[in-house]
Parts: C-alpha cells; structure tokens; sequence
C-alpha cells in the first residue's frame, strides 16, 4: 500500500502547520494597530454618513414643500 499522493503530501504540508499552531507566529501588535485604524476609519465613515443622511432628509422635506406649494390652486383676483 502506498502513501499520499505528491498532491495530497503537498496540501497535508499546507494545513499542518497552520492548524496545528507550528506556522509562523502572527503579528498580534501589527493585527491590534489594523483594528484600531480600521475602527477609526469606520468611525469616520459613519460620521459623514449621518451628514448625508442629514442633508438628504433636509432635501426631502424642502422637495415636499416645493411639492406642495406648485399643487396649490392658483385663485385669481
């Protein structure tokens, strides 16, 4: 009975080290700074969202307005 297959050895050679622990090491430091930039970033993302929001609810009621006042009969004097 034979062994793996080359293909088989070669993906066993992959996955071995990473699942079992025995890969290289993380940067967890490097990881930590990421998240945080990423935090920051989303943060940000957020802010100019609500801005946007904001400013489309203002358009929306300025937009109903118009509305209204272009439907309003016209009575001649």
């Amino acid at each position: 009975m034979s062994g793996p297959s080359s293909s088989a050895r070669r993906q066993l050679e992959k996955r071995v080290p990473a699942d079992s622990g025995l890969g290289a090491p993380t940067d967890i430091d490097q990881l930590q700074q990421r998240i945080s930039m990423l935090e920051q970033e989303l943060a940000a993302v957020r802010g100019e969202l609500d801005e946007r929001a904001e400013e489309l609810h203002a358009a929306r009621a300025a937009n109903r307005e118009l509305t209204r006042a272009l439907n309003r009969p016209v009575h001649p004097k």
